[in-house]
C-alpha cells in the first residue's frame, strides 16, 4: 500500500521557487501557479464558458495557489472570492494579490466547501472549482450550495479525473490516492447530481486525454529537476509524488480512470 505524500504543502510552500515555477511552466507552458490537470487550452476556455465579464462576481471553490484566479481578476476585471482549506495556499494567494495590486478584486479565504457555504443566496453570477470536487466528502451538498449562492441565470463548472472507467486494483487506488482524501465515481453519477442540484442545460466534455497528458509532463519535469526537488522535498517524498504521477498517466491513459469537465446553468 502507498504511504501519504504531500503535494500540496511543498508546492504552495515553495510557490516562489525557480526550481517549482521551472517545473509548472514546463508541464503547462504557463505559469498560474497550477497543481492541476487543467491545460492552458482549458484554461483559457473558462472564461468563455462563464462568460466572464468586467461586472461578474465569481467564486472559486479550491484556489490552491490563487495564480489562476488572479490570472481572472487581471484578464477580465472581475471580481472574485477564493475558498480552499489549505492555510499555505491562503496566504500564498492572498500575498500575491497584494503583490499584484490586485487585493481589491480578489480576497481568498480558508473554508471547509464540503459544508455551507458562508454567502447569502443569490450572491455570486458564476461558481467554477478545477479538480477539487473530487477531494470533498458530501458532494451532493456542496453542488447544492453551489446552487444555491449562485444569481438566477449564473454559470457553474467544474472537473472530476476521478470517473472510474475500467478496472482497479487496491494498489493502483492507494497510489492514486496518496496525496489525499479522495471520492471515486461511477460514470453519470455527477450528472445526476448536477440535475438533482437544480441545475439545468448541462453539457459534459472528455477531457482524460489531456489529464494523461499533463500528468507525463508534470512527472517528467519533476525528475529532470529531481536534485533541486529533493532538497526541497526529500527522497522519500520525491519518489512518492514520482510514483503518483505516473499512476495518473497510466490511469487515464489506459482509461481507466476518466477526467470530466461539467457546465451547466442556473435557470433565471
Amino acid at each position: 500500500m502507498s504511504q501519504k505524500v504531500d503535494l500540496y504543502d511543498s508546492a504552495y510552500g515553495n510557490y516562489v521557487s525557480d526550481t517549482y515555477r521551472r517545473v509548472r511552466i514546463e508541464t503547462y507552458g504557463e505559469d498560474f501557479g497550477q497543481t492541476s490537470w487543467v491545460t492552458t487550452e482549458e484554461s483559457n476556455e473558462i472564461p468563455q464558458l462563464l462568460d466572464l465579464r468586467s461586472n461578474s462576481f465569481v467564486l472559486e471553490v479550491g484556489f490552491g495557489s490563487g495564480g489562476y484566479a488572479l490570472h481572472l481578476a487581471e484578464k477580465v476585471g472581475c471580481r472574485l472570492v477564493g475558498l480552499d482549506i489549505n492555510a499555505l495556499g491562503v496566504r500564498n494567494a492572498n500575498e500575491l494579490a497584494l503583490a499584484r495590486g490586485l487585493d481589491s478584486l480578489a480576497r481568498f479565504e480558508q473554508c471547509d466547501a464540503s459544508k455551507d457555504l458562508p454567502f447569502d443566496d443569490d450572491s455570486f453570477d458564476a461558481v467554477f472549482s478545477n479538480d477539487v470536487l473530487c477531494h470533498l466528502p458530501r458532494r451532493p451538498e456542496v453542488l447544492g450550495e453551489m446552487f444555491r449562492i449562485l444569481k438566477p441565470g449564473g454559470r457553474m463548472l467544474f472537473s472530476d479525473a476521478l470517473v472510474v472507467g475500467g478496472l482497479l486494483s487496491i494498489e493502483e487506488i492507494a497510489t492514486r490516492s496518496s496525496i489525499g482524501f479522495y471520492v471515486y465515481s461511477p460514470p453519470g453519477e455527477n450528472e445526476r447530481l448536477i440535475e438533482r442540484a437544480g441545475f439545468r442545460r448541462i453539457r459534459v466534455t472528455d477531457t482524460t486525454v489531456s489529464a494523461s497528458r499533463v500528468a507525463k509532463q508534470w512527472h517528467d519535469a519533476r525528475e529532470k529537476n529531481k536534485e533541486k526537488l529533493v532538497a526541497a522535498e526529500g527522497d522519500i517524498n520525491f519518489e512518492g509524488l514520482q510514483r503518483f504521477l505516473s499512476c495518473v498517466h497510466t490511469l487515464t491513459g489506459e482509461r481507466r480512470l476518466l477526467r470530466y469537465l461539467y457546465f451547466a446553468k442556473k435557470d433565471s
